[in-house]
């Protein structure tokens, strides 16, 4: 059984502010090592459950965040910007199930340190018609490759706006959400050893299911993109598969939840003209 870990860091216990999450200063470089801590738990229970072969994929900002030298020597590491998948490479070797650790909420919620993608160009994103986070969008690209969203974890409104898109994934909740910047948390020991013993439990559920990776099957896509700006909504125009909805919004579809993933990333990388 093949396990792909895509680990962000806005939903790793203790992390709060603004300044944990942007390399450049002490309270970073001790995020990070709760962030890598966290990896090293799920990767952990994920072999003790009896998984064959373990990704992990650095989610957050340039995908440079987790140590290397400090994760399990079984797990490989995926690492660095641009990425044809996102915040889901790994999905290319065909993983059974997939695990999000340190996720955060959607956008427009009091989820802690909330934002879909980019905070600083988009508002809010629809993925055929549902409001989704990034977990709801890169869940349902995992879904699309035929991995099973199998474990997630972050603050409760993460776990509560994102369980009814995975009914069956396990979420464990690490911290409460008090607001944008405040709440609630267990310690980062505290969580670590609630996410190895949720990863070792989910692949041995997962076993015992019969639970493998499905076929791969594409299917036509649409979002709708809220922007910040109506500047942003004019530079997003110029791509001629953009259709202008108004002042803010714009709307697009595709073949497949990949094409929307790869084009929100494209916006988001065009973004940083206006910046």
């Amino acid at each position: 059984m093949k396990i792909l870990i895509s680990t962000d860091i806005e939903g790793v216990a203790g992390v709060f502010a603004a300044e944990q999450v942007r390399a450049g200063n002490p309270e970073y470089e001790r995020a990070r090592r709760w962030m890598t801590a966290e990896a090293n738990a799920a990767i952990e229970g994920a072999f003790a459950g009896g998984a064959q072969a373990v990704w992990v994929n650095d989610s957050h900002g340039g995908f440079r965040n987790l140590l290397p030298d400090a994760l399990d020597a079984r797990a490989r590491v995926i690492l660095g910007k641009p990425r044809v998948l996102g915040m889901m490479a790994g999905l290319e070797a065909r993983p059974d199930l997939v695990f999000m650790i340190g996720y955060h909420a959607k956008s427009q919620t009091r989820g802690v340190l909330a934002h879909t993608i980019n905070s600083s160009a988009f508002t809010q994103v629809w993925l055929n018609g549902v409001e989704v986070g990034e977990a709801g969008l890169y869940g349902a690209l995992a879904r699309e490759h035929g991995a099973h969203v199998a474990l997630a974890s972050g603050d409760d409104v993460f776990a509560q706006e994102t369980r009814p898109l995975f009914p069956d994934a396990h979420f464990e909740t690490v911290k409460t959400a008090g607001g944008a910047s405040t709440g609630d948390t267990l310690t980062p020991a505290a969580a670590c050893a609630r996410i190895l013993a949720a990863a070792r439990e989910t692949v041995e559920r997962a076993w015992a299911a019969g639970m493998r990776a499905e076929s791969h099957r594409p299917a036509p896509a649409t979002c709708t993109l809220r922007v910040q700006t109506a500047a942003f909504a004019d530079l997003f125009a110029v791509l001629p598969t953009l259709e202008r909805v108004d002042a803010v919004t714009l709307r697009f579809g595709g073949e497949s939840v990949e094409y929307v993933v790869r084009t929100l990333n494209s916006l988001s990388a065009m973004s940083f003209m206006l910046r």
